[in-house]
C-alpha cells in the first residue's frame, strides 16, 4: 500500500539529496535544555521499564506492536510533547505519532542492519540525546547474486546523525534498504557520509562516540480497540 509524503513545505530544505529518497536531516533540531531534560526523564524511567537486549538496552512507550494489533499504552507527557510535534510536521500523512522507542547505546555498541517492517506507517523519525552516531545502511540481501553477500559488499553509504538533530526516513529508505550502526568507539568520515555538509562535518575527521540515546517517534496504524472494563457500573 503507498502511502503519500506528505512533509510540510518548511521542511523540504532540509532533504538530503544525495541519498535515496528520502531522507530529511535536521541539525539542532531541539536546544540542549530540551535535550537535558529529556535525558533527565529518561533515566528518571522506572527500571522495569528497561529492557536489556546484546547491544543495548530499550524503552517501549505507548504498547508493543503486533500483527493482531498494538494495544495501547498511555504516553507520558514529555514524550507526547514530541508525538505532536513529529505529526504537526506531516511525517506521518496526517496521522498522528502513538509509539516511542528510547535507545540507549553506549560507546562500541551497535545494532546489526536490519528494517523497521510493515508494524508502522513508512516513517521513521529519529531525535538523538547526548552524542552523534553514524547510520549504516545496506542493500538487503537478497538483491546481490553470485558474490559471497558480506555487509561490506552491500553497504551503499552512511548519515551522520548528531546530538540535538531529527533525521526523518520515508519511501525508499524505509522500505528497501536496512540500516544499521557498527559496534565502535570511534567514527572517521568519509565521501560516503552523503550529509556531511548539513552536518557541518568534514571528510577524515574521527569523532569518539559516548553514549547516545536516540527517540525514535512512529506510528502505529493498527491499535487494538480492547477496553478494560473492570470496576465499571451497569
Amino acid at each position: 500500500m503507498d502511502h503519500p509524503t506528505c512533509i510540510v513545505e518548511e521542511m523540504k530544505q532540509f532533504a538530503v539529496h544525495s541519498a535515496l529518497p528520502t531522507v530529511y536531516y535536521i541539525p539542532d533540531f531541539i536546544s540542549q535544555d530540551e535535550e537535558s531534560c529529556l535525558l533527565q526523564q529518561v533515566y528518571k524511567s522506572p527500571k522495569t521499564k528497561w529492557t536489556q537486549l546484546s547491544g543495548r538496552r530499550l524503552q517501549n512507550w505507548g504498547g508493543l506492536p503486533h500483527p493482531k494489533g498494538m494495544l495501547a499504552e498511555k504516553i507520558p507527557t514529555w514524550l507526547l510533547t514530541y508525538c505532536e510535534k513529529m505529526s504537526s510536521l506531516g511525517a506521518f500523512s496526517g496521522e498522528t505519532a502513538n509509539h516511542v522507542l528510547v535507545n540507549e547505546y553506549k560507546q562500541g555498541e551497535g545494532i546489526m542492519p536490519h528494517e523497521d517492517g510493515p508494524l508502522y506507517h513508512p516513517t521513521v523519525t529519529t531525535i538523538s540525546l547526548g552524542c552523534h552516531t553514524l547510520l549504516d545502511f545496506y542493500r538487503p540481501v537478497s538483491s546481490l547474486e553470485g558474490d559471497v553477500q558480506t555487509e561490506e559488499n552491500r553497504f551503499l553509504f552512511s548519515l551522520l546523525v548528531k546530538q540535538r538533530s531529527l533525521l526523518i526516513l520515508q519511501d525508499e529508505m524505509y522500505t528497501r534498504v536496512l540500516h544499521g550502526i557498527q559496534a565502535c568507539a570511534q567514527d572517521t568520515l568519509t565521501d560516503k557520509v552523503v550529509n556531511l555538509s548539513a552536518a557541518a562535518a568534514l571528510p577524515g575527521e574521527t569523532l569518539t562516540r559516548g553514549t547516545r540515546v536516540s527517540l525514535t517517534v512512529r506510528h502505529v496504524p493498527k491499535v487494538m480497540k480492547t477496553r478494560l472494563l473492570l470496576g465499571r457500573k451497569w
